[in-house]
C-alpha cells in the first residue's frame, strides 16, 4: 500500500465547528443519491434546515468526518430527547460510503450519549434499506414497537409519516443503556 492510499482513507472524527455547516447541506444532497438509488424514488431529498444543525452544533451534538485537509465529508446531527440523544441526520458523501465512517459517526455519538448519562440513542429510519436499519441493528439498536416509543419520538415518526414517509417501511429505533 503506497502513501497515497493511506492518506486517501484517512479521516478523524470531531465535533463541528460553526464553519463546518455551511458544507453540510451539500454532504447530505450527495449522500442521497445513494438512498434515492436504494428506494428507487425520484424524490430529490431534503436537507437538514441551518437552525437545527446549529442546535446540534451549540449543543456539542453536531459531528463532522474530515479528511486530511480538515475538510468535512460526513456529518451527523443529534438533539437531546426524552432523555435519550436523538439522532436527527447521518450522511456520508458518497466517495466515503462503505469505509466505516457511518458507523465511526454513531459509535462516537453512542459514547457521547453514555458519557451524558442519557437513557440511550433513538433515531428514526427505513425498516428496510440494508444501510439504515439493519446497519443500525448491528450496531445494537432495535425497532420499537408504538408502546415503547417516548412520546417526542413518537410524534417524529408520526410527522415523517404525514409528510410522506411509507408507514410500512418507517420505524423508530433505539439502542438503551
Amino acid at each position: 500500500m503506497g502513501m497515497g492510499e493511506i492518506a486517501r482513507d484517512f479521516y478523524t472524527i470531531r465535533l463541528a465547528r460553526s464553519a463546518d455547516v455551511v458544507f453540510m447541506a451539500e454532504i447530505e444532497i450527495d449522500a442521497f443519491v445513494t438512498l434515492r438509488q436504494a428506494l428507487g424514488v425520484e424524490d430529490d431529498g431534503r436537507t437538514v434546515p441551518r437552525d437545527k444543525l446549529e442546535h446540534s452544533l451549540y449543543a456539542k451534538l453536531l459531528l463532522v468526518a474530515v479528511n486530511d485537509l480538515d475538510h468535512p465529508l460526513a456529518f451527523l446531527a443529534a438533539t437531546e430527547l426524552d432523555g435519550a440523544i436523538y439522532v436527527v441526520e447521518i450522511d456520508v458523501v458518497r466517495q466515503w460510503q462503505r469505509k466505516g465512517v457511518g458507523r465511526r459517526l454513531m459509535q462516537t455519538i453512542i459514547e457521547t450519549a453514555q458519557m451524558r448519562g442519557a437513557s440511550g440513542v433513538t433515531l428514526t429510519t427505513d425498516r428496510f434499506v440494508p444501510f439504515n436499519a439493519p446497519f443500525y441493528a448491528s450496531l445494537g439498536f432495535r425497532v420499537l414497537e408504538s408502546g415503547e416509543m417516548s412520546v417526542g419520538l413518537s410524534e417524529i415518526l408520526r410527522f415523517e409519516i404525514e409528510h410522506g414517509a411509507d408507514p410500512e417501511r418507517r420505524v423508530a429505533m433505539a439502542r438503551w443503556f
